[in-house]
């Protein structure tokens, strides 16, 4: 082309440069860039849309594992303090038993003859 007003050397088109006009194309060209950029709008806030619900779902999912790991935990917290208060009431009938058979021995050793000469009261502290 042999037109000035573009970016050219003013001689034939070199396959190197290429020739912009200033005219009326400069509208047509906003415009199809307005357009083009509407059309890609929707198409990236689907994409941002698609990744903020991606990262919703992994935050979602997060929070269930570890809600279901709280629930889990309590209810371990819950069978262990079961198994505490069990235990603490078999050591106080165990206790109570220990007490019975140490009076009845007390007495078996008072009673017998064997053990007549033995203050078993002295002894005790």
């Amino acid at each position: 082309m042999n037109k000035m007003d573009g970016l050219g050397t003013g001689k034939e088109e070199d396959s190197t440069f290429t020739s912009i006009s200033l005219t009326d194309d400069t509208d047509h060209s906003l415009k199809s860039l307005r357009s083009r950029a509407k059309s890609l709008l929707p198409k990236m806030m689907n994409a941002d849309m698609d990744a903020v619900d991606a990262e919703n779902q992994v935050e979602l999912e997060e929070k269930t594992r570890l809600i279901n790991q709280v629930l889990e935990l309590q209810h371990t917290l819950e069978d262990l303090s079961a198994r505490v208060d069990a235990v603490k009431e078999e050591n106080l009938k165990l206790k109570s038993e220990n007490q019975v058979l140490g009076q009845y021995i007390e007495n078996l050793m008072s009673a017998s003859s064997v053990f007549q000469t033995t203050d078993t009261k002295s002894k005790r502290k």
